[in-house]
């Protein structure tokens, strides 16, 4: 996606998007258009909260251009603007973490924080009829989305799959690195019948970044995406009402 030339416009937005491996930020207009480079960090080795925001903080200094709201997706269970799990990240530091207001307090500006695959998917969907969208990177990221409205936000990945794994430890990076491409590909088909069965969807979107290693042949109603086409998410966040998990954290005055 090509960055636009940078507009008078002061309604831009800062989307940020944290994951297992990497923290990626870009800034964006209203209509998801790039205004900045696409910059990313590696995530800490030690994913605490603190060290987090510390590589927002330096992300945010290398893109030098002005935004008045903020969009974070997130790799975890998001309520309400404030982090409930996070597998992926620091173990047991995660619970109840108002990372949204933290956010909103360091730059001033209102902040809206979803799951990652949730804002993703708003940026992937078409509006049409029941949209899935997965991630299949560090773990399994899934978002569903109805007419182009996102619905609440399910930790599918954590339902069991085999008696003694989750859907993250069936089909996540470290199952690719453990049993190879092609038996990663069979366990993929297997999750994908059980979703055609379960949510009989129009649309299934596959993206993350082990979605390059797909060779299974797929239905015509499944399409592979790549994290690029999500970058428009960011903005869309900010079409939404504030329903179910959407919700506006605003800086507190001092």
């Amino acid at each position: 996606m090509p960055v636009t030339k940078k507009e008078e416009d002061s309604s831009h937005i800062l989307s940020i998007d944290i994951g297992g491996t990497s923290i990626k930020a870009c800034i964006l207009n209203t209509k998801g258009d790039l205004l900045s480079e696409f910059k990313k960090l590696p995530t800490p080795e030690n994913s605490t909260p603190e060290a987090v925001l510390n590589c927002i903080k330096e992300l945010v200094k290398s893109l030098n251009d002005n935004f008045q709201k903020i969009s974070i997706g997130f790799p975890g269970y998001v309520k309400c603007g404030k982090v409930q799990t996070a597998v992926n990240l620091a173990k047991n530091k995660w619970t109840n973490v108002n990372l949204a207001q933290q956010v909103s307090d360091l730059f001033g500006k209102p902040v809206r924080l979803i799951n990652d695959a949730d804002q993703q998917a708003l940026g992937i969907v078409e509006g049409k009829g029941f949209e899935i969208v997965w991630t299949v990177g560090t773990g399994f990221g899934t978002a569903l989305v109805f007419d182009g409205d996102l619905l609440p936000h399910l930790e599918l990945a954590h339902l069991p799959i085999t008696k003694d794994k989750d859907y993250d430890d069936y089909i996540g990076d470290r199952a690719f690195e453990k049993i190879g491409k092609e038996k990663w590909n069979s366990r993929l088909a297997r999750i994908i019948e059980i979703y055609k069965t379960v949510f009989n969807y129009d649309t299934l979107y596959i993206g993350g970044g082990n979605s390059k290693h797909i060779t299974i042949k797929l239905d015509h109603n499944i399409k592979l995406v790549s994290n690029k086409d999500g970058i428009k998410g960011g903005a869309k966040l900010w079409d939404l009402e504030e329903k179910y998990h959407v919700y506006t954290n605003h800086p507190n005055k001092k």
